[in-house]
């Protein structure tokens, strides 16, 4: 089974969606090879690092609708063991981290590396939209930092996250996370583990009576 999975750094139910994702592959007795395509919700420049609060805050009409926002991903994030601190997240622009994940999946590392960009940025607080950052983020997961960022100054994996965007606009992708199964099946949303199971279970059942047609 192939399971491309478009989603964003800087989406907390694209966060909850992976570990979503990792639990129900762990329960699915198939087999399964996953890619992370790039997205972004907001592809604007981000002129100097903010708190996400208060960039939110200006986007949904107050502080106390985006803390009411904040207090229920933050508690399904904790459900799911995953640490979402809204007071030391930084808004940015993500461009650069999917080049970093591009490169870091020559490495055969690109899940470690969305894994570590997500949590420098929901739990370290780290702006994940300056270059030295993102090399450093990249270091912490054993790849060679110096040459992460050589690869950031450059324009390197550039056309990479151009495709990924250009393959969701056409397949009419709007929202994140986003898993296409086997180039047919779409899913959408931070589904429950079990429900993945169920849709995985159920794409195999298909895919099996098809090949014994």
């Amino acid at each position: 089974m192939d399971i491309q999975v478009w989603s964003d750094v800087v989406c907390p139910w694209c966060y909850i969606g992976k570990r979503r994702l990792e639990n129900a592959l762990k329960a699915f007795e198939g087999t399964a090879t996953v890619t992370y395509r790039a997205y972004q919700l907001n592809p604007s420049p981000v002129f100097q690092p903010l708190p996400i609060k208060q960039v939110m805050a200006e986007k949904f009409g107050g502080p106390a609708r985006a803390e009411q926002m904040f207090a229920q991903v933050t508690a399904i994030g904790a459900g799911e063991g995953l640490t979402l601190d809204f007071d030391r997240a930084i808004a940015a622009n993500t461009f650069a981290a999917h080049r970093l994940i591009a490169w870091a999946q020559t490495q055969e590392r690109q899940a470690d590396m969305l894994d570590a960009l997500q949590r420098a940025h929901f739990t370290d607080g780290i702006d994940i939209g300056s270059v030295p950052a993102l090399a450093a983020t990249a270091g912490s997961i054993g790849l060679d930092a110096a040459a992460a960022q050589a690869y950031l100054e450059s324009d390197a994996g550039t056309k990479a996250v151009q495709t990924d965007v250009e393959e969701a606009r056409a397949l009419r992708i709007s929202s994140v996370p986003t898993f296409v199964i086997d180039g047919k099946y779409k899913v959408q949303g931070a589904q429950e583990t079990g429900t993945l199971v169920a849709a995985f279970e159920e794409i195999a059942r298909r895919a099996d009576v098809n090949v014994g047609l």
